[in-house]
């Protein structure tokens, strides 16, 4: 027999027949402060969850529905639901059906039966993802969709409970979170062995440790089981019961006057002492994994029987029955009815429109805009005080550290919803000291040192953007994104695809990477690999190669990211940070006088550089590239005659094919330089751009070879050079 049906064939059995087990906790309703309507909404939204997980499976059975996690045996989320408030922000785990069905009854007009069944049946109405995903989610409810399965939404549920302490001592008005707010996430126990879940504990403990306000609760549903490997008895609670500065408080699942207790003190702890809390709560996994996975495979027999008789719904049926709330003829009739209101709906649900084409899948990917925040004007005497220590120097030449760390004052003083987070960022100033002097300006709440952990830093600036704040979030080098590099495509890419743009995190990540480092390198300091970044559907990814520019640019990174919800990622190239000379010695070409806001033209997303209008070559490149090509530029043509352009491409997604074709028309050869390596580059992309849209121009590129890079004078060996730009060219123009 299907294990969905011997399972409900055994609660209606024993509720029938009044044969209901004793309680496994002695704790009463009316101690914990659960009244006996709230009981019997809470058996409601139990069995509607319980039901929906048998629907679910009949309608795969029928084709009509799709890959789904089953809720069942996860049913006191429901009590959980009770206990915090509609507007406190649940970023759920996938057995949470409970959670959004109760949930919903505390908010007037929620039809989450209507809702979750459109969801099922992959429909283009479904309310939350619009038809791409399976989501437990709900705007109106403050929960966020979330198809994560190894707790990668741990981080950014820290960077909001964060968050909500910030805007309050920033006295933000307005804001999503109220003041007083608490955020929840749930896991399985399985996921919270995963280094994203502990990298996420350790964050929430580390600051609160350190008196930071984190109301935030971490909610362990602990079924023993992560897919089909058991957990070891009892290595949830010996992980985190003594853990410092993190609250410790058990409850069992299977009990709903006890779930309600356990989630109730967490919620009371987190928002009266502003400090985490580990809930660790037992439940049971009934069915089996997900979709098709048959338990017996390795589960005995005997085991899969000792599960099924832990069904919390046939505890909650004996708590009702022991304080005399409902009988058992009222259970039945309850159950039932959910039975068959979720059939006459869910035949309705699977008529509705899919998905049709591939820009109404994709139609969400990016965000749509919003209209701006009107931004502060400061004064010229708020602007003096500001930088009242670098005034003597804004008026002279600057490189582009400089001129980005004043370009970071300017913003944040136009917008006081800005904060920058990294490592090191705070009195330090980063370790190229673009940072300088803003912890000194704006003070710890909005210049945050964090720990060293990538993927708490890209989940405090995703978090914090569900709370309306925008982060400049920094990595130290490029190659330490890999460490986190899922927060970007998993979470913060992909929230508006799956909330059919309803939810956003805006934010501009901030790198310092590429190659070329004097005295400072190897591969980890080294990286020259932008691949990461180029396959990830929405996101803007910006590079530039000069200190004009990035001033301009990093304007339009927070622009984009402020109205136009962007996640944007700013790749700022090490070895030009203090690069001052182009050709010879003193010349100072490579620095410019910083422009204040609107004393300059905006370099919108999109636009490229051209330098000269030389038709016999064309050189295609950006950050180390560009500058490189601009000294091979001068070689080529006082030297050899070669008339060429050079183009900065500045934008590396989304590209701007209209633009560089045209840039590049009229020009006999094109020669692309890109400083990555030459497998997985950007060079690559470009070769079949040209291919496909000038096959008529010869093109060649010249690129890293694919090698890591090495430490000292052997670390630009296998990147390209001014050199070897030069005979690339010579080759191509004259064969």
């Amino acid at each position: 027999m299907d294990a969905a049906e011997a399972i409900h064939q055994k609660f209606v059995a024993k509720v029938g027949e009044g044969k209901l087990p004793r309680r496994l906790v002695d704790v009463q309703p009316d101690a914990v402060g659960l009244a006996r309507e709230t009981m019997v909404e809470l058996f409601y939204s139990q069995c509607v969850s319980r039901q929906m997980d048998r629907l679910s499976r009949k309608l795969q059975a029928r084709g009509e529905g799709f890959y789904t996690i089953g809720s069942s045996g996860h049913e006191n989320n429901a009590a959980v639901a009770e206990a915090f408030r509609a507007d406190d922000m649940a970023f759920l785990h996938y057995r949470s059906n409970a959670f959004q069905i109760h949930r919903s009854k505390k908010l007037a007009g929620q039809t989450p039966c209507w809702d979750m069944l459109l969801s099922f049946a992959a429909s283009a109405e479904d309310p939350i993802s619009g038809g791409r995903h399976k989501v437990i989610g709900s705007k109106a409810l403050a929960i966020p969709p979330q198809t994560s399965t190894i707790a990668s939404h741990l981080p950014k549920a820290v960077g909001a409970a964060f968050s909500i302490g910030i805007a309050r001592t920033l006295k933000l008005e307005d804001t999503p979170l109220a003041r007083d707010s608490v955020v929840l996430c749930s896991f399985g126990d399985a996921s919270a062995n995963h280094s994203t879940a502990q990298g996420a504990f350790n964050a929430a403990a580390w600051a609160a440790y350190q008196g930071t306000p984190m109301p935030l609760v971490f909610l362990c549903e602990d079924n023993g089981i992560g897919i089909s490997t058991r957990t070891p008895r009892g290595w949830i609670e010996a992980t985190f019961r003594d853990r410092p500065a993190l609250e410790y408080v058990r409850c069992s699942g299977l009990d709903m006057a006890d779930a309600y207790r356990g989630a109730a003190e967490a919620a009371h702890y987190a928002r009266t002492r502003r400090r985490p809390v580990f809930l660790h709560m037992d439940c049971v996994r009934l069915y089996g994994h997900a979709g098709s996975d048959v338990q017996s495979t390795y589960l005995t027999k005997a085991l899969i029987e000792e599960d099924e008789e832990r069904d919390p719904l046939v505890y909650s049926a004996a708590l009702l029955a022991e304080q005399g709330v409902v009988s058992g003829k009222d259970m039945l009739e309850i159950y039932g009815e959910a039975e068959a209101t979720l059939a006459r709906i869910a035949e309705q649900a699977i008529a509705r429109p899919k998905l049709t084409t591939s820009k109404e899948v994709m139609a969400s990917i990016v965000p749509p805009k919003r209209a701006p925040a009107i931004a502060n004007t400061p004064s010229s005497e708020d602007r003096k005080a500001l930088f009242a220590r670098d005034l003597s120097m804004m008026d002279k030449p600057q490189h582009m550290a400089r001129l980005l760390s004043w370009t970071i004052a300017d913003l944040m003083l136009a917008h006081r919803n800005i904060i920058v987070a990294g490592e090191d960022v705070g009195r330090k100033g980063g370790v190229y000291n673009v940072t300088a002097k803003l912890h000194e300006r704006f003070g710890p709440a909005r210049v945050i040192d964090t720990l060293l952990d990538e993927q708490t830093i890209l989940g405090l600036g995703i978090g914090a953007a569900h709370n309306g704040l925008l982060a400049l979030t920094e990595i130290q080098f490029l190659a330490y994104v890999h460490n986190a590099e899922d927060q970007i495509r998993g979470e913060a890419a992909t929230l508006s695809f799956f909330s059919n743009g309803q939810y956003t995190n805006p934010m501009v990540i901030r790198i310092a990477g590429l190659g070329y480092q004097k005295g400072f390198g190897g591969h980890f300091h080294n990286d020259n690999s932008l691949a990461v970044f180029r396959d990830i559907p929405g996101i803007v990814l910006a590079c530039p190669s000069n200190g004009a520019d990035a001033v301009q640019m990093l304007r339009e990174c927070v622009r984009l990211a402020l109205e136009e919800q962007r996640v944007v990622v700013f790749v700022e190239p090490i070895a030009l940070y203090m690069t001052r000379d182009l050709h010879e010695e003193g010349d100072a070409l490579w620095t410019s006088i910083y422009a204040a806001p609107g004393e300059a033209k905006p370099i919108r997303i999109g636009e490229i550089a051209v330098h000269g209008d030389g038709t016999d070559l064309a050189i295609v490149s950006y950050a180390n590239g560009y500058y490189l090509s601009r000294q091979a530029e001068r070689i080529l043509r006082e030297q050899h005659g070669i008339a060429s352009r050079v183009i900065d491409l500045r934008w590396l997604a989304p590209l701007n094919e209209d633009a560089l074709i045209e840039a590049t028309k009229g020009c006999g050869r094109i020669l692309v330089v890109d400083e990555c390596r030459r497998t997985g580059s950007q060079s690559e992309a470009l070769m079949a751009l040209f291919a496909e849209r000038a096959p008529d121009i010869p093109c060649r590129r010249i690129a890293a070879e694919d090698s890591f890079i090495p430490l000292g004078r052997a670390a630009t060996i296998t990147l390209p050079s001014r050199d070897s730009i030069v005979a690339a060219a010579l080759e191509l123009v004259r064969g």
